[in-house]
């Protein structure tokens, strides 16, 4: 028997006394009120335990021989699309000039309504030996193609169009897809594809050339749940003055990996902006330049779960403990009401 006794000791569960099983008006509400908290905190954990969470690793790049894809996405409120021309030179000494493939223009007008679209597809491209991005270049070459201060029938007729497209308040959208090498370089927007005699006899000097520019979305590759480009939704407005805006772009390869095991190869950019106003002997046409450079780092941002034995010790935790709780208030309030009933009958006997 005494063996017998020695292991009734270890029962955890020890049975209340018959008085402790008595149901209350008190005990219910504290019932109710612990239920309620396990449910809410139920709910909490699944969620918690449901929710995707990012871990950020870091590592050397060592990619080579890829292309990178620049997507854009610009209005140029003061440009028509007829003047407007992309082009792009990278380290390699690759230099594209009034790059079109997978560019669409859309005319607007004054009010940045649709008026029509053009979709180019040709990629004019050029070798050049040196190449200063002074504005100069642009038009020196174009010069060698016709004698000085002659239009033909089409220039002039081009000339007659666009000016009356600046009269009317023509604006341009450009957008699309720029694939170029995977190494440093820039591409701009400007009017650096007309001929210097023709550009002057639309805008009269390069002083009253408007780069005005509202950038809708500027990214190098698809984008990611949480990414944030940092030039989304910019607006640069001039107003009676004219110059150069220049956006120097670091870009950070990096690779998310979902749950699924998919990855998504792309990349995410930091950028400082410098503009600089036009000079009367400055012979420099304002332009909008984007100057990008690659980190030899990269990122790879993977989703993660929580693991399910994680939950169940969590779940156990905050629901015992709830339980536990619920259960000292149940009694300190059952004793609490106990005494102050006590003695009211005492008094009422007195």
């Amino acid at each position: 028997m005494g063996r017998l006794q020695s292991l009734r000791n270890f029962d955890a569960f020890p049975r209340a006394e018959e008085h402790l099983l008595q149901k209350t008006r008190s005990g219910a509400i504290v019932s109710i009120i612990g239920l309620v908290v396990m449910i809410t905190l139920f709910l909490h954990e699944l969620n918690y335990y449901l929710t995707t969470f990012t871990v950020h690793q870091m590592s050397v790049d060592l990619k080579r021989g890829e292309n990178l894809p620049i997507h854009i996405n610009m209005t140029f409120p003061s440009l028509p699309c007829e003047v407007l021309s992309v082009d792009a030179i990278d380290m390699s000494g690759k230099h594209e000039v009034d790059l079109d493939t997978n560019i669409w223009k859309i005319r607007l007008n004054k009010e940045g309504y649709y008026i029509g679209a053009e979709y180019l597809s040709d990629l004019v491209e050029k070798e050049h030996s040196a190449h200063n991005h002074d504005g100069s270049d642009h038009h020196d070459d174009s010069t060698e193609k016709k004698p000085e201060h002659t239009f033909s029938s089409d220039a002039e007729k081009m000339v007659d169009t666009v000016k009356q497209a600046i009269a009317n308040g023509e604006g341009c959208r450009v957008y699309g897809v720029l694939d170029v090498q995977r190494v440093a370089g820039n591409f701009h927007i400007s009017v650096h594809g007309l001929n210097i005699f023709v550009a002057q006899q639309i805008f009269g000097g390069a002083e009253h050339v408007n780069v005005s520019h509202v950038i809708h979305d500027l990214s190098f590759g698809p984008k990611y749940p949480g990414i944030h480009n940092p030039l989304d939704e910019t607006t640069r407005i001039l107003h009676d003055t004219s110059g150069t805006f220049k956006y120097y772009i670091k870009i950070v390869p990096t690779e998310y990996r979902y749950l699924s095991k998919e990855v998504l190869p792309t990349n995410q950019f930091s950028v400082t902006e410098y503009f600089v106003p036009k000079r009367a002997n400055d012979r420099l046409w304002p332009a909008v330049f984007f100057l990008y450079d690659l980190s030899p780092i990269t990122v790879t941002i993977k989703e993660e779960r929580r693991s399910f034995l994680h939950f169940l010790t969590r779940l156990c935790a905050v629901l015992g403990g709830t339980f536990a709780l619920t259960g000292m208030l149940d009694r300190w309030m059952y004793r609490f009401i106990e005494a102050i009933t006590k003695s009211k009958s005492r008094s009422v006997l007195k």
